[in-house]
């Protein structure tokens, strides 16, 4: 190295030195928020990217309906919630997301609105709810609330029109789950073996159609897979570098940020993931509180928001294409301020992940999430509440790191589950 190269470096290293440590402290959080930003904008391309594969393989199952088809749609549906699932960790905290989130991701539903059920395993019609049989695809007309909804065409402004009318959650039209519903149709199992199984026939043409409206069936899976893609399209564009995600993650300044950071991790760690996705479901042994319930693929959704926890955490994001995004994480601002409490949090993402793996691997060898959380199960039920156990130790150092930070309090979501089981009805 020349004399100059070294000089340069002796001078950078003095300034550096010479900032006072509150100067050095704002540019790591700063630095974290970049990383923080960076990854968002990957993961929401990566989930668009994904979209899009899943999109080609549905356009040719209803051009082509076929065993084969439907299976290649299936598999890129759980190909395409590998990064959504992860960018769960940007949900709370960000009001831009956690806004639209609804669109592309509401759970449980009443399916009874999109297609044909069971009526003797969905329920009777809850009051709540005049369109829990609805049925659009079977019907072109509804009648609700004293108006008519013109159902004729299927397209995408009527699966607008329809996604949570009358303000119910669980008229839920558009999203994954409702393109997964129409992928796997109910699971009739309850917490026995099995996932939903609709038949290939329920595309086919002419005399092959299976429980009628092929047609329109089709459509509507086209018309929500084209909104899932444009949803995903326009939340990638908000995490670009000029995109009002960022701006958003600015405006409070660098200790705003990081109580962002904090929240997002916090409240999916605590009161959505191990409260009203795992521990709810536990309680009452109910496999309709499973996230992914047609396809039995909840096993993978919760692994993957505990990678994306990690992600923010650790500051570094594998990529669909193998590439990585790294940078400045969480880990850096909080192992300046307390490097033991940056090892403790590191080691209890460690163990919390290891929970998740154990779920996954135990539902892709023995049993699935389901049976998992069945009555009568004490091993299954175990394995699960471990991991929620681990969910919640977590935060409880997240709520610590806040602390040391000297960040303004910030609001954790909460379940009923955790913190007053008293009120959770049972079944």
């Amino acid at each position: 190295m020349s004399m100059n190269a070294l000089r340069a470096l002796s001078i950078a290293a003095t300034a550096a030195l010479a900032l006072p440590a509150f100067a050095q402290t704002e540019s790591d959080k700063v630095a974290a928020a970049k990383t923080y930003g960076d990854i968002a904008q990957a993961m929401y391309e990566d989930s668009l990217t994904e979209a899009r594969k899943l999109q080609v393989a549905i356009g040719k199952l209803v051009a082509q309906p076929s065993e084969e088809t439907l299976k290649a749609a299936r598999v890129a549906w759980i190909a395409a919630r590998v990064p959504y699932q992860q960018t769960e960790a940007y949900r709370f905290g960000n009001a831009i997301v956690d806004d639209w989130e609804g669109r592309v991701n509401a759970w449980p539903l009443d399916e009874g609105l999109i297609d044909y059920v069971d009526a003797g395993k969905y329920g009777a019609p809850a009051d709540d709810n005049p369109l829990h049989t609805a049925n659009v695809i079977a019907n072109k007309e509804l009648r609700y609330g004293g108006r008519i909804i013109n159902a004729s065409v299927i397209d995408w402004r009527l699966l607008r029109k329809l996604h949570e009318v009358g303000g119910v959650e669980a008229n839920v039209a558009t999203g994954y789950h409702a393109i997964e519903f129409l992928l796997w149709g109910q699971d009739l199992n309850g917490t026995g073996p099995g996932a939903g199984n609709r038949p290939w026939t329920d595309y086919a043409k002419g005399s092959q159609c299976t429980n009628a409206n092929c047609d329109r069936r089709g459509q509507y899976l086209v018309a929500a897979t084209q909104l899932l893609v444009d949803d995903l399209r326009w939340m990638a564009q908000q995490w670009a570098p000029e995109g009002d995600a960022r701006a958003d993650l600015e405006k409070d300044g660098p200790d705003g940020a990081i109580a962002v950071m904090l929240t997002g991790i916090g409240s999916l760690s605590y009161g959505e993931l191990a409260g009203e996705r795992m521990k709810l479901g536990l309680m009452l042994n109910d496999p309709e509180e499973e996230h992914d319930c047609f396809s039995d693929n909840t096993h993978n959704s919760h692994y993957y928001d505990v990678v994306g926890i990690n992600a923010v955490y650790r500051g570094e994001y594998k990529r669909v294409n193998g590439r990585v995004v790294k940078g400045p994480g969480l880990s850096s601002v909080v192992a300046k301020a307390s490097p033991q409490l940056d090892t403790e949090m590191r080691a209890k993402l460690d163990k919390t992940l290891a929970a998740m793996k154990a779920i996954k691997d135990r539902a892709e060898s023995k049993e699935a999430y389901d049976q998992m959380i069945g009555a009568n199960n004490p091993e299954g039920n175990a394995v699960v509440q471990a991991a929620i156990d681990a969910l919640m130790d977590q935060t409880r150092t997240i709520e610590r790191i806040v602390a040391t930070l000297k960040l303004k309090p910030i609001k954790i979501e909460g379940s009923d589950s955790l913190d007053d089981p008293s009120k959770v009805k049972s079944q």
